[in-house]
């Protein structure tokens, strides 16, 4: 029988709620929702770039903690403020998947609905090679 392991990434916590960042299982690493946390503060950063910023960094630490990378990433979901400039993630994107032929699918959702202060996040699966 296969057994899920919880993933947790050292300065990223979801407050008081038991969650952890993410849970590897099967072969496949799938995140919880991921957003802007300043390590050192475990607070939500000040401003888009920030925000943005050090999502994709505690993203990147949370595929390494679970045993993947960005090239094994499959798919990403982000959830952004009606007002984001999209060009933000457009750079991470880019730069991470550089190869066209080799990119992760990938869905953007706007919405209002974002807790207060926080401009973005996102969720991700990738396989773990397990």
């Amino acid at each position: 029988m296969m057994k899920r392991k919880s993933i947790y990434v050292e300065g990223f916590g979801h407050g008081d709620n038991p969650v952890p960042a993410a849970c590897v299982g099967g072969g496949l690493l799938i995140s919880g929702t991921l957003f802007g946390m300043d390590p050192q503060t475990q607070k939500l950063a000040q401003g888009e770039q920030a925000q943005c910023d050090l999502m994709f960094s505690v993203a990147e630490r949370l595929l390494e903690a679970g045993g993947a990378s960005w090239d094994s990433v499959l798919k990403m979901n982000f959830f952004v403020a009606p007002d984001f400039p999209r060009a933000m993630i457009n750079a991470h994107w880019l730069r991470l998947f550089s190869d066209p032929s080799s990119r992760p699918a990938r869905h953007v959702v706007t919405t209002d609905r974002l807790p207060t202060g926080m401009h973005l996040q996102c969720d991700l699966t990738a396989l773990t090679g397990e």
